[in-house]
């Protein structure tokens, strides 16, 4: 994917520093390897970092790319009640070859949980805003399918809330998910505004 590690310029302050790559798994999954500098992302990493036998630190964040900043704040933020952590707008050749694509130009805007877990960014090509939509006919089986889980303490509120959004379910609402292994009790499947799955677990 990118054509090489890139790092970030002076002049995207909130992004300044921050070194990048992206690559493809081997279903063609896009990951991103992401080192922070001083006074960027969390203390965690920073503090993980000092022991220099470790390369991997573990996962930050799932970015998603989005048609509307503003459309899916109201799901992320709004219903789900993430808190926005960051906001910039990247451009410039770093970004270019960070995502291998000509001109790009992207709104980012961070959200995390309340409590504690990974985050999820939102990508909002500025420029060129011509990429293809979810496939419609998307099923939870298809090698793309990619979702993002949520843990709920109150999975019936939650989609007494997805339901009066009128927002699009892939299970048929609450199923009770009978495993010991995954520590599991019960779940849903839905789509945000853009197509990508999230699962509210509980």
């Amino acid at each position: 994917m990118s054509t090489a590690p890139q790092t970030l310029p002076a002049y995207l302050k909130p992004a300044a520093g921050i070194k990048a790559f992206y690559f493809r798994d081997v279903d063609h999954h896009i990951l991103e390897l992401i080192e922070y500098p001083p006074g960027k992302g969390a203390r965690k990493w920073h503090e993980l970092a000092r022991d220099k036998r470790k390369l991997f630190l573990g996962i930050d964040h799932t970015a998603i790319v989005v048609e509307d900043t503003q459309r899916n704040l109201e799901f992320y933020r709004d219903l789900l009640q993430m808190q926005v952590s960051g906001e910039s707008e990247n451009y410039g050749v770093e970004q270019e070859h960070l995502n291998n694509v000509r001109g790009a130009r992207l709104r980012i805007t961070s959200l995390q949980a309340p409590q504690a877990g990974i985050g999820v960014e939102l990508l909002q090509y500025l420029a060129p805003s011509d990429g293809k939509p979810f496939p419609n006919d998307t099923q939870a089986n298809d090698l793309w399918h990619w979702q993002t889980s949520f843990v709920s303490v109150g999975l019936n509120g939650l989609v007494t809330a997805l339901e009066r959004h009128k927002v699009d379910f892939i299970s048929s609402g609450i199923v009770a998910i009978e495993t010991k292994s995954l520590a599991l009790k019960r779940g849903a499947l839905v789509r945000d505004p853009d197509g990508h799955a999230a699962r509210f677990i509980e």
